[in-house]
């Protein structure tokens, strides 16, 4: 059997990944820097309490697990906080890090989740690994964008996942869709923008399977993580209100947009289609039903 180590994994989507990793037979070493709950306690998966960012316990843990796969998710992501957090700097150097004790420990495949922030925006309605400009224009998607040139000429197989917008249980209540679904079922008025822009939104289980199947596979490179289909804010919206059956208190033009916004930004998916042969498991009608189940069992039980 196997052995991953996957990083971030009582995270938003983390923590949806193991069962994806179990399905495929790896023995998963879950790391984290607080102690799992219940929930996510599963035969096979053992799970490992450290810090990331201490250069000690990343040696100690990779020296101890010895795998042959690395799954890498943790980064600073602190809603509303991490475009341009300087904490960003401290997760490059320290990703960077953790690959080479990785390699060092006998490590065979990398994956690491990047980020559709590292394209310039603007420039392709449909961003494609191969066409599209690498320029972020935030300090996350640099780093990003510097982690994966930084281990390109690490001598292991790897790829490199750009995950476009998702949503789903666990997410960050402000984020949009979590805040429209927290605002209707209060009955309050979910405030929004114009909502014309066009976005890649995939549900974050299918992210997360999605990982699970490309850390499975021979693939390098870069591939995108996103549906491949375009739909506006609005539509997402009024989709999420039309399931709890209160369009009626959504509000459009009520939020300004940010100056120079892009129109469209949504992912070629020939690779993740066509190479990697992965589908979606839920799509998002299924995602945002799951989704609004989640946060009225939050609310009954909080």
């Amino acid at each position: 059997m196997e052995k991953v180590i996957l990083t971030g994994a009582n995270g938003f989507i983390g923590r949806q990944t193991l069962v994806s990793l179990l399905e495929r037979n790896y023995e998963v070493h879950a790391v984290s820097n607080t102690e799992p709950t219940a929930d996510l306690i599963f035969e096979n998966v053992i799970w490992h309490q450290a810090n990331l960012l201490e250069k000690s316990e990343v040696e100690k843990l990779c020296r101890k697990i010895k795998a042959t796969h690395l799954l890498h998710f943790a980064w600073y992501v602190e809603h509303g906080k991490f475009w341009n957090a300087p904490e960003n700097k401290n997760w490059l150097d320290a990703s960077i890090y953790l690959t080479e004790k990785f390699k060092l420990n006998g490590g065979k495949r990398i994956v690491i989740a990047g980020t559709c922030a590292e394209y310039e925006w603007g420039k392709d309605e449909i961003l494609s690994e191969e066409n599209t400009p690498l320029k972020s224009q935030n300090f996350y998607g640099e780093c990003k964008l510097e982690l994966q040139k930084s281990i390109a000429d690490l001598e292991v197989s790897q790829a490199w996942g750009r995950i476009f917008f998702l949503f789903g249980e666990y997410e960050h209540p402000n984020r949009l869709i979590s805040s429209v679904i927290n605002s209707l079922l209060k009955n309050d008025a979910a405030e929004c923008s114009h909502g014309g822009q066009i976005r890649d939104f995939m549900y974050v289980g299918d992210v997360a399977d999605a990982f699970a199947a490309l850390l499975d596979s021979n693939i390098q490179g870069a591939v995108n993580i996103g549906s491949g289909k375009p739909h506006t804010i609005k539509e997402i919206v009024l989709k999420t209100a039309n399931i709890l059956n209160r369009s009626e208190k959504v509000l459009f033009g009520k939020i300004p947009s940010p100056e120079n916004e892009p129109k469209s930004i949504v992912a070629d998916t020939n690779r993740l289609r066509n190479e990697l042969n992965w589908r979606e498991k839920h799509g998002v009608s299924k995602g945002l039903e799951r989704t609004i189940n989640y946060w009225k069992n939050y609310e009954s039980n909080n």
